[in-house]
């Protein structure tokens, strides 16, 4: 606008030069806000574009489907048109705050915000914020995401975290705790709002807190499910500072904001005072076992110039006792019965089997009763109790012949092993197992080498399910060679033999029995003589005795009398009762002196009861009073 000259009536003063400019700015702004627009409508969000009076001046068609209403209704009016009624109040507050602070405020801040459709109904809703510049003014623009679908999901997954019987912990990559449960609060003494945000190490004890930030790592560089009772001896800490141990499992949860773990935590502390408890009584209880054991097995006795070496160990499930038994016989005159068996089952009940059988066998065996009579005795007693079989193998081995008289009731082979290293088994003709009734047994005689050693065992040294027998038994017989060849003794033979064959014996699921006997090799000093059934024969026994004993040295005149008088007493019992020739034996081991007299019958003479006026009955009491003393 431009004026020239003065004011005059009727005169030009001065010329205004007007132009409008709308159409050319509306042209430049179609031109710059076309794109912006297309932007808008391809958003996958809701997209509300408001001024900084928080008018809305921008919608896309996003926003007409999630809110409901068209787009001309919205354009024009303020945005607390699409805020419940309840927060209108404060919104405009907050909306000139961040006018004033113009920052982009990302999805899911941590803000739980919800939204009004036309119809009146609210939803949840998330909103990401971004200030925009223009020549016009500040312009905000909010993306807005529906998530009722995920609120609804996280309301089920957080009822279900309500109702797990556990504490339920979830911690975030930086071990910051997220959610937590009820339970949680009742274990750890701590209110929610206490532990929401907190590392979770404040659920650590102190002294396992420098390692635990360390497993969380490596837990979230593996992730993988872990279950309840992984093996690891946890505790956790209660606000008040008590320990208490736990279990946990943890679990991977895949969100979209990341990688969560979740935490099941069990108190054990009931259970493992429990377990201690009973821990205590299995203690008990396989103190009380183990001396029933020893009680029924007893202690084999240690037998002159026979070394011996013996191994046993129970099974696992049998609480300390089994039916496997072994025992050794001092019968006299350098003779020793070997016996092992195998009673059917496991525990209490096959102890109490084999308690039975084992001190039958021994009795029987100091009668003199050969192999064969005494299987069949045992067999009529195993037969008397209810569903019971047992293997059994009994041997008699005379020291100074290195002969072996054995019996085998359905038991495995016995092996021996030669001066010179090569092991065989012990040829016999096996019978069924004790127990089946009416069957005879058979014995067999061997004579082997002296030093020899025999060894018998029962099937849990050898048995394994789907196990070849006769295989195991020859593995058997090669580890039994090198362990033998690389002692110096029987017992680091044993020894050397279940390290090979059970290196965890304490774990093993059936009884083991091993019983390694050595045939002496060093000589013994024996002599004999056939004598006749015959009252002459006593005085013929004496002079024997006598002239061996001078052959011996032996010039202990105390000595030769005692020996003479227990010479004439068995002789003379023995001629008198006997209807064949009687074999007197003398036998000299160490500083021990033996004096045997044998007849043909298989049944030893038994010391009884004489009458005050009785001639006779008080023979063997003499013997054995003069042998004793």
């Amino acid at each position: 606008m431009r004026s020239t000259g003065s004011a005059r009536f009727g005169h030009v003063v001065g010329c205004l030069l007007l132009r409008d400019s709308t159409s050319a700015r509306r042209s430049v702004a179609a031109t710059t806000e076309e794109p912006f627009r297309a932007l808008l409508e391809a958003a996958p969000d809701a997209m509300v574009i408001v001024d900084d009076a928080g008018v809305i001046r921008l919608v896309n068609a996003q926003t007409e489907a999630l809110f409901g209403h068209p787009r001309r209704e919205l354009l024009g009016r303020h945005i607390e048109v699409l805020v419940p009624e309840r927060f209108r109040g404060q919104h405009p507050g907050h909306r000139l705050g961040y006018a004033a602070s113009r920052q982009v405020r990302p999805m899911g801040a941590g803000l739980v915000l919800y939204g009004l459709r036309r119809d009146g109904r609210e939803f949840p809703v998330e909103i990401s914020l971004s200030p925009l510049e223009t020549p016009e003014g500040l312009l905000i623009s909010a993306a807005v995401r529906d998530v009722s679908e995920r609120r609804a999901a996280e309301e089920c997954f957080r009822a279900l975290l309500e109702a797990a019987p556990d504490a339920m912990v979830i911690v975030d990559e930086s071990g910051s705790i997220q959610l937590v449960n009820a339970q949680t609060e009742a274990l750890f003494g701590y209110a929610r709002e206490d532990l929401l945000g907190r590392p979770v190490e404040v659920l650590v004890p102190e002294r396992f807190r420098g390692h635990h930030s360390d497993f969380r790592h490596g837990y979230f560089v593996n992730r993988k499910t872990r279950p309840m009772g992984a093996g690891l001896e946890l505790y956790g800490l209660r606000c008040d500072g008590g320990e208490f141990p736990v279990e946990i499992s943890l679990s991977p949860l895949e969100t979209p904001d990341g990688t969560l773990v979740s935490a099941a935590i069990r108190d054990v502390t009931e259970r493992k005072s429990a377990e201690e408890m009973l821990a205590k009584l299995y203690e008990q209880q396989r103190h009380v076992a183990l001396t029933l054991q020893r009680s029924l097995m007893g202690s084999p006795p240690d037998v002159p110039g026979m070394p011996t070496a013996s191994r046993y160990f129970p099974a696992r499930q049998g609480a300390g006792v089994g039916g496997d038994w072994f025992d050794l016989i001092p019968l006299g005159g350098g003779r020793v019965g070997v016996m092992v068996g195998d009673v059917m089952g496991r525990g209490l009940d096959a102890a109490a089997v084999m308690g039975q059988l084992r001190s039958a066998s021994h009795a029987l065996a100091k009668t003199g009763m050969p192999p064969w009579q005494l299987m069949r005795a045992l067999d009529a007693v195993v037969s008397e109790l209810p569903d019971q079989f047992v293997t059994c193998c009994y041997l008699v081995v005379d020291a100074d012949s290195a002969e072996i008289t054995m019996c085998s009731a359905g038991h495995l082979p016995v092996l021996l092993v030669a001066p010179g290293g090569e092991v065989t088994r012990l040829p016999v003709e096996v019978s069924v197992p004790l127990g089946v009734g009416e069957v005879p047994h058979h014995e067999t005689r061997h004579t082997v080498e002296a030093g020899s050693v025999l060894a018998l065992y029962t099937d849990g040294l050898v048995e394994t399910p789907d196990s070849d027998i006769e295989g195991q038994v020859d593995g058997l017989a090669a580890a039994l060679e090198k362990a033998v060849a690389a002692s110096d003794g029987l017992e680091a033979a044993a020894d050397r033999l279940l390290a090979e064959l059970l290196p965890d014996a304490d774990d093993n699921p059936d009884d083991v029995t091993l019983l390694l006997v050595r045939i002496p090799d060093t000589p013994v000093t024996s002599q004999s003589m056939l004598l006749a059934a015959d009252p002459s024969s006593v005085g013929a026994g004496r002079r024997f005795l006598c002239s061996t004993l001078a052959l011996w040295g032996k010039d202990d005149e105390q000595l030769r009398d005692t020996a003479c008088l227990l010479t004439s007493e068995l002789l003379s019992n023995a001629v008198n009762h006997s209807r064949g020739p009687v074999r007197l034996r003398l036998r000299q081991a160490g500083r021990e002196l033996s004096v045997e007299v044998c007849d043909g019958s298989p049944v030893l003479p038994q010391a009884r009861f004489a009458a005050p006026d009785a001639e006779s009955g008080r023979g063997l009491l003499l013997v054995d009073s003069l042998a004793s003393s």
